[in-house]
């Protein structure tokens, strides 16, 4: 199992919690939800097994193993219920009230929902579906091999989710753009002066906000689309991990939604 990315998140959501006292609550319950979610990947991965597939760009969701999943759906529930801020915690108690039926229903619906083109806020059960499949999701994209895609997509080209955070990278002198998908967590090249939303290219219409106590991290906006997304610079800072300062740095969200601009795509908070 790749415990690496998972324990890098939680050892940063811990220095994070201290840093900014603001996200201590959020960043508690990542840290608790993602000690579930290695759980139910190292689950995953012992009935799957370790071995890399060979999967089409854009077919990551066709699958869904729904004898290993739904079992656990109900337990997930229960922890969520109790871990959970106090919105989300009665979105899972209402849709557990539901029975198992309901629930199978939900999560095979968001599993095969066009991601690309839902821009709505999501609702209490999709991001529950989601903070249960990210896991399965993210075994799917560990385990892949597929070919590298042509140009700069603007969403995933392994399972077709939208960008939930843009990392630079560095290289040579400087840094390479990526995204972050927001379900299976797949990274992927992506240019630099370009809005992932909608393709703008005018540097004068792509705004650029960053505020003191976030030098590594900054909002990037388009006044075409109006929407933006957070971008982590790791070579501002190499300890960052990218999902959990994204989540950690509510100000620059509280500032873009004051100026007008809508997040390309929510957080595990659905913000």
């Amino acid at each position: 199992m790749k415990y690496g990315k998972w324990d890098a998140r939680i050892r940063r959501a811990n220095q994070l919690a201290a840093e900014y006292p603001f996200a201590a609550e959020a960043l508690k319950f990542y840290e608790r939800l993602t000690q579930y979610q290695i759980s139910l990947y190292s689950e995953i991965e012992a009935a799957h097994g370790t071995s890399r597939v060979q999967r089409l760009g854009g077919t990551l969701r066709r699958e869904f193993d729904a004898p290993l999943l739904l079992p656990r759906f109900a337990g997930f529930l229960s922890l969520i219920e109790d871990i959970a801020p106090p919105q989300l915690a009665q979105a899972t108690s209402e849709l557990r009230n539901q029975g198992n039926g309901h629930s199978q229903a939900v999560l095979r619906e968001f599993w095969e929902l066009d991601f690309s083109t839902t821009a709505e806020a999501p609702s209490g059960e999709a991001l529950v579906s989601r903070l249960f499949l990210q896991p399965y999701a993210e075994y799917l994209a560990d385990h892949s091999d597929w070919a590298l895609p042509h140009g700069s997509p603007a969403i995933c080209p392994l399972c077709g989710g939208k960008p939930l955070v843009g990392v630079l990278r560095p290289e040579g002198d400087g840094a390479k753009r990526f995204l972050v998908c927001f379900l299976c967590g797949m990274e992927w090249e992506y240019r630099r002066i370009v809005c992932p939303a909608c393709g703008e290219e005018d540097v004068h219409k792509l705004a650029v906000y960053q505020a003191e106590g976030f030098a590594h991290v900054r909002v990037e906006a388009c006044d075409t689309c109006h929407n933006y997304i957070k971008s982590v610079d790791m070579t501002k800072n190499g300890h960052a991990a990218p999902v959990v300062d994204e989540l950690a740095t509510i100000p620059l969200n509280l500032w873009a939604t004051e100026h007008g601009y809508q997040k390309l795509h929510t957080n595990l908070l659905g913000i």
